[in-house]
């Protein structure tokens, strides 16, 4: 199953902003950092926000914050709301004269099933790793020996 473009941009903004830091986060800097255009990262940004995903404030010293809630949400049920319920094959449009003999969308729909399944193990937190701010200064060889 591939994510799509929304989905993937989403989930970066989701763990870009859950990096602790003193003042909000904008969309100028979301959209230079994560290489995705201003407009693009505002229509995700203004979407995770109606979920209750991200706080957004407008003004001066307003920006974009993580609801710290949003850390225990299960990735399977983000991945679900950002693809809008998205199929891995679309039978009716066009009709596909296979229907009436086809086994294949059932199997599909299961495999992205447990795709979901599998996702809903790990919760947004479980995929932001802390940033080492203290780095050693012991080469590898003297660790080793320690």
């Amino acid at each position: 199953m591939q994510l799509n473009k929304f989905t993937d941009y989403a989930l970066r903004i989701l763990m870009y902003v859950a990096q602790p830091r003193d003042l909000p986060y904008t969309i100028a800097e979301l959209a230079e950092r994560l290489q995705v255009s201003q407009n693009h990262a505002m229509k995700i940004v203004h979407f995770m926000a109606k979920q209750d995903w991200l706080i957004t404030t407008r003004g001066k010293g307003g920006g974009i914050r993580l609801n710290p809630a949003s850390l225990k949400l299960q990735l399977g049920q983000i991945v679900r709301i950002l693809q809008h319920d998205s199929n891995v094959v679309e039978c009716n449009n066009p009709p596909c004269v296979l229907r009436p003999i086809c086994g294949l969308k059932s199997i599909l729909d299961d495999a992205v099933e447990q795709f979901y399944r599998s996702l809903d193990q790990y919760v947004l937190e479980d995929v932001i790793k802390p940033q080492n701010t203290h780095f050693s200064t012991q080469s590898p060889i003297s660790l080793i020996n320690l």
